[in-house]
């Protein structure tokens, strides 16, 4: 069985999503847009999606309600999580049998047991005393009467009793030296638990959408210290997902939404910040850049992302729009951008202007241009006015 449960846990919700939308591998594959064989890998565990789209989009076609798409992708992020950490487990188990058999002085092409059983090839280094002993000896010289032949030399039984206690007492001052320096080092992370409540016992490994306790509390509360305009209220909501994502994007982590140990650490480590532009700056600057229609550009951003530079809005297709203008993925693609610069409001701003000028339209928000002209129409025309 799979050892990691949320692999399993994961492909256990999508074979009942699944049996009871009453589609086949094959109808199901083709609405999801991926292969019948990854869908039957990803329904067996055997495979986790790198992205959470292709989960959304199973999930849709077959009829997911909005809980259950939350919790898909709290169910995502933590099998997501353990597909991280095992390629970094196998990697380690190879290096330990390469060590293993490099102590032994065994090679990687010879197996353990076969490198056991083979009778070792001596060197000629090893070779040479056995030739040695076959050998004729030397004749001795003649001996000469009333002359002593020497013996090997020896140190004076004085010297050499000095020298043993000069080596005992270094090997005892080492040894208790050793002991000491043992002694003397504390192990923090023994003797005490981490103060950091998100790696407490009192959390769980994984913080994310529709939790309600301390936890996500201390999630907003860290947010707030890094510069984000968020309610700290403990409820993990849309609000406290935008907020995640966009710190993830900030610190260079995967934009998934949930706050796992990699997130934990960077929202109490890392030098990343939230700070950006307050409403009216955006105002300004929108007005400066959309000089051609100042109060158009300003009433699509303002209808896009409430004037919000770190607006992030997912799509139910698995993919988000970042920014000011919510720019969608597709374009910033097209446009050489990445969801880090689409949160640097002058770049979205300019971004948004670049899509404007090819027809010299808002047709790229289509939602918000309709109700432009819906107010536009309802407006008085001056000739109503003056009736």
């Amino acid at each position: 069985m799979n050892q990691y449960k949320g692999a399993e846990r994961l492909a256990a919700q999508l074979r009942a999503l699944k049996r009871r939308s009453g589609l086949s591998y094959d109808a199901l594959a083709q609405r999801a847009g991926i292969s019948r064989s990854t869908l039957h890998r990803y329904c067996a565990a055997s495979s986790v999606p790198q992205d959470y789209g292709a989960v959304h989009r199973i999930a849709t076609a077959c009829g997911a309600a909005s809980a259950e798409l939350r919790e898909l992708h709290r169910l995502w992020a933590l099998a997501d999580t353990e597909r991280e950490r095992r390629v970094p487990q196998e990697d380690t188990a190879q290096s330990d049998v390469v060590d293993e058999r490099a102590e032994t002085g065994q090679t990687a092409v010879v197996p353990v047991e076969e490198a056991a059983s083979t009778t070792p090839v001596s060197t000629a280094a090893e070779q040479e005393p056995v030739a040695a002993v076959g050998e004729l000896p030397a004749p001795e010289p003649a001996s000469v009467p009333g002359l002593r032949e020497p013996g090997p030399k020896r140190l004076p039984a004085n010297r050499r009793i000095l020298a043993l206690a000069a080596a005992a007492a270094v090997t005892v001052l080492g040894t208790v030296g050793w002991a000491m320096s043992l002694a003397s080092t504390p192990d923090d992370r023994a003797d005490k638990p981490d103060p950091r409540t998100l790696f407490s016992s009192v959390c769980s490994p994984v913080v994310s959408m529709g939790q309600h306790d301390e936890c996500v509390r201390e999630v907003q509360t860290l947010l707030e210290r890094r510069g984000a305009v968020i309610g700290v209220d403990g409820d993990f909501g849309p609000q406290t997902l935008r907020r995640v994502t966009a710190f993830q994007v900030i610190a260079g982590l995967p934009p998934n939404g949930v706050v796992t140990a990699d997130t934990k650490k960077a929202l109490y480590d890392s030098k990343a910040r939230m700070d950006t532009w307050a409403p009216e700056r955006v105002r300004q600057r929108i007005r400066v850049v959309f000089d051609e229609a100042p109060d158009d550009a300003v009433a699509i951003a303002d209808c896009q992302s409430f004037l919000d530079p770190l607006h992030i809005l997912p799509n139910t297709n698995g993919s988000r729009n970042w920014g000011l203008f919510q720019i969608s993925d597709t374009r910033l693609r097209e446009l050489g951008g990445t969801p880090l610069k689409a949160l640097d409001p002058e770049w979205n701003i300019q971004a948004a202007k670049r899509l404007w000028a090819r027809d010299h339209d808002f047709h790229d928000w289509p939602h918000c241009e309709r109700a432009l002209r819906n107010k536009a129409s309802a407006a008085p025309t001056s000739a109503t006015a003056s009736n």
